[in-house]
């Protein structure tokens, strides 16, 4: 069974990404098809590139660079769980894309995002432009959810049907291409 790692890109106190993130992780988990992690960039806590050698090399020195390196090379596929700050994407997401190199090539990757009017899209837009030089596929179905304060309630994330129906279609599609590029990754 393909390998997913959900990636909640936002470290910024006061977020709603890990109440989202916690929502499409357990989704995954109900879809069944993957062996699914939830993975908490806060919790890497990585700095602002602090790598001497450049990251195509993979001659890291810090063990929290090693650690991501194995956790991003031990991946078959990925959902990024993304805001959208200043029509970008998180500033520690990005980071945390460029810490390594090689270790991203021949994966898929499906988006959830949410904001205001947008729902994060132009995040994910932005996003998929570094991931393509890194020879990751970034899939155009995906998890969209303008007005996200909406669903909040206390703290927790309770989603519209069209949410897990939207899940569902990424996570089906994630399958075909996680499968496709698994001679690729060989």
């Amino acid at each position: 069974m393909s390998k997913l790692s959900v990636v909640i890109g936002s470290t910024r106190p006061g977020r709603v990404g890990l109440p989202i993130g916690q929502w499409f992780f357990e989704r995954a988990l109900l879809h069944g098809k993957f062996e699914v992690q939830l993975v908490d960039l806060k919790e890497q806590n990585l700095p602002l590139l602090d790598e001497a050698k450049h990251p195509r090399l993979g001659e890291y020195e810090h063990e929290h660079t090693k650690a991501w390196s194995r956790l991003v090379q031990a991946s078959d596929a990925f959902v990024f769980v993304t805001p959208e700050y200043n029509f970008s994407a998180p500033p520690a997401l990005l980071n945390a894309l460029d810490y390594v190199y090689h270790e991203w090539a021949y994966k898929a990757a499906g988006f959830v995002s949410y904001g205001g009017q947008s729902g994060g899209i132009r995040a994910v837009q932005m996003l998929k432009q570094p991931l393509i030089s890194m020879k990751v596929v970034g899939i155009p179905e995906a998890v969209v959810i303008p007005f996200f304060s909406q669903f909040m309630n206390a703290g927790a994330f309770k989603p519209h049907e069209s949410h897990d129906k939207m899940a569902v279609t990424m996570l089906d599609e994630l399958v075909r291409w996680t499968e496709a590029l698994a001679a690729l990754r060989k």
